[in-house]
């Protein structure tokens, strides 16, 4: 009876991990980020992403997202924000072309620590997800709220290069989860996890390049079923500050 039992112990494992189905993919995001800097307090941060599979090659999302932004005590900030999302199948093999929008009111707070000559950086969002009706693979009527969604990014920045121009080569490592909650979500609290490596030179105070990797761990639905996703990132950062435009 105890080895029966033991068996029985061992092979629970085995059985839950021959229900979890991972499903690996290979991505190319291209990114490009505006801020736009009003005084010393106030700034506006948009940016457009392409996600694009590649292998085979198909749309995946493309969005667009600006964030007011304004600086308060010590080293903290505060956002308020929008993101317009299109969404195409989650499998570059789908038989359905159907784009699904999707609007994403969100709130966040920003804050940068110093360590020496590195940089910690924790950000907190809270975001409102407001997905476009759609049946029979249609859209159909408006937007109806589906679920918030938490997201904590811890990330770090260390610079290994500068010259006299300002010329600057700094390496990031970001690391990013997120969780759902709702009365819509019942097997996937849980949502994702994001870990980025990248290589960020800045050619002077307005413009940055920025070439990375990230692998995009998701759960579905089902909560059994998980994305893997390898990314490569290509990302332009451009800033404006408007104050300093003002004094020339």
């Amino acid at each position: 009876m105890k080895k029966l039992i033991l068996v029985i112990i061992l092979m629970i494992p085995q059985f839950f991990l021959a229900q979890k189905k991972v499903e690996n993919q290979q991505l190319i995001w291209y990114g490009y980020y505006n801020s736009l800097k009003f005084n010393e307090n106030w700034s506006l941060n948009s940016e457009i992403q392409e996600r694009q599979f590649y292998n085979p090659t198909a749309q995946h999302q493309l969005v667009f997202r600006s964030n007011l932004e304004r600086k308060l005590i010590g080293d903290w900030n505060a956002s308020v924000g929008m993101t317009l999302f299109f969404q195409n199948p989650n499998t570059p093999n789908s038989e359905s072309n159907l784009t699904v929008p999707e609007l994403r009111p969100d709130i966040g707070f920003n804050n940068k620590q110093k360590l020496g000559f590195l940089t910690i950086n924790h950000r907190y969002k809270a975001e409102a997800r407001f997905f476009h009706d759609v049946e029979n693979n249609r859209l159909v009527g408006g937007y109806r709220f589906s679920n918030f969604r938490f997201r904590y990014q811890l990330g770090l920045d260390i610079p290994i290069w500068k010259n006299e121009k300002q010329q600057t080569i700094i390496v990031k490592i970001k690391d990013e989860i997120m969780f759902n909650a709702g009365n819509k979500i019942v097997k996937n609290t849980f949502d994702q996890n994001r870990i980025y490596l990248a290589v960020n030179y800045k050619l002077n105070n307005s413009y940055a390049v920025e070439l990375g990797y990230m692998n995009w761990f998701q759960q579905q639905k089902s909560g059994t079923d998980f994305y893997n996703r390898d990314i490569l990132r290509f990302s332009i950062f451009h800033s404006i500050d408007l104050k300093k435009k003002k004094n020339e």
